[in-house]
């Protein structure tokens, strides 16, 4: 059994009502899986993922019920961006950082109100979403929650992120209103959650999105709404956490060093890259890593302001 409901999320000043589809499949005799993407909307290989798992799902073999949002928020979507332009919600303008939602707040958490009353009620929540071209392909999870790493390690991408949470987590966590992200808020609400970061934004890339495929079908089978094994690799990596990031110290342009690639496994003090004047030559900061792990992020978009993300690196976890 499909169907597809026309949800309205929020009304614009227009009058205009701003609205998304939702899909639901299966025969509601089972747990229920809430699967959502482009909450980002320049994030857009997490849609095709949906599309794709419309098209190779049988509804008839769902013991359960699957829930998919292709499209969380049509406003970003429309502008290919990250967040909301100022003039439609000035003071929530990331849709990520509003959750579980206000029905009588702003824009954003109107709008996450309303996709809050499929998810509240869901069993398990996979919010897909994509990194940059120079990202690896991870899949991220609350820090200690057993249920929600099993969810991560079904997905079955090679990297996992275990993030620490409120108090355990780094100073940015609070600062810039990570516990507002579905992910956290389902999981405090007792809703075990992971968040695919497929990689890639503003491009349809074949990898990322069969990745995220597999790893949709991989999570209703581990979860027994499919018939079936999750294909997950071999070997898997945990490391913590997300926050791991060398970052620009000045502004300038930054050149990686040609050893700082994706998946390189670096020592503290190694040396990352550098940032230099445009028009002086000056070097402004010897970029080096802060912590032994695994490079899972480069910044290639070589103009970098003070503060930008260079590298990102993850420290493997001793199982």
């Amino acid at each position: 059994m499909h169907t597809a409901e026309t949800l309205t999320l929020a009304t614009l000043p227009s009058g205009v009502e701003l609205e998304t589809t939702v899909h639901t499949y299966g025969d509601g005799d089972g747990p229920t899986v809430y699967v959502q993407a482009a909450q980002h909307g320049r994030e857009i290989n997490g849609t095709e993922t949906l599309r794709r798992v419309h098209e190779r799902l049988d509804a008839d073999e769902v013991t359960g019920t699957v829930v998919a949002v292709p499209v969380a928020d049509p406003l970003t979507f429309d502008h290919v961006s990250y967040t909301t332009p100022e003039s439609l919600d000035s003071v929530n303008s990331n849709m990520n950082r509003v959750w579980p939602g206000d029905a009588e707040g702003t824009l954003h958490e109107r709008m996450a109100a309303a996709l809050w009353e499929y998810a509240g009620d869901a069993d398990y929540i996979v919010d897909l979403h994509t990194g940059s071209p120079e990202m690896l392909t991870h899949t991220v999870y609350l820090d200690g929650d057993d249920d929600c790493r099993r969810l991560a390690e079904a997905f079955g991408t090679e990297l996992l992120l275990a993030e620490a949470a409120g108090d355990d987590a780094d100073v940015e966590w609070s600062e810039r209103n990570f516990g507002g992200k579905l992910r956290v808020a389902a999981t405090r609400a007792g809703i075990p959650s992971i968040t695919p970061e497929l990689a890639y934004n503003k491009q349809l890339v074949e990898p990322a999105i069969e990745t995220g495929v597999r790893g949709v079908f991989n999570v209703l089978r581990e979860l027994d709404v499919l018939p079936g094994n999750p294909e997950v690799p071999a070997e898997q990596t945990t490391a913590r956490n997300h926050l791991g990031r060398v970052k620009a110290a000045e502004s300038g342009l930054f050149h990686p060093a040609p050893e700082t690639e994706l998946g390189a496994s670096v020592e503290e003090g190694d040396h990352l890259g550098r940032v230099y004047h445009p028009t002086t030559y000056e070097v402004l900061q010897e970029a080096t890593a802060d912590r032994s792990g695994v490079v899972y992020s480069v910044c290639r978009e070589a103009t970098a302001t003070a503060g930008q993300t260079l590298v990102g690196v993850a420290m493997p976890v001793e199982e």
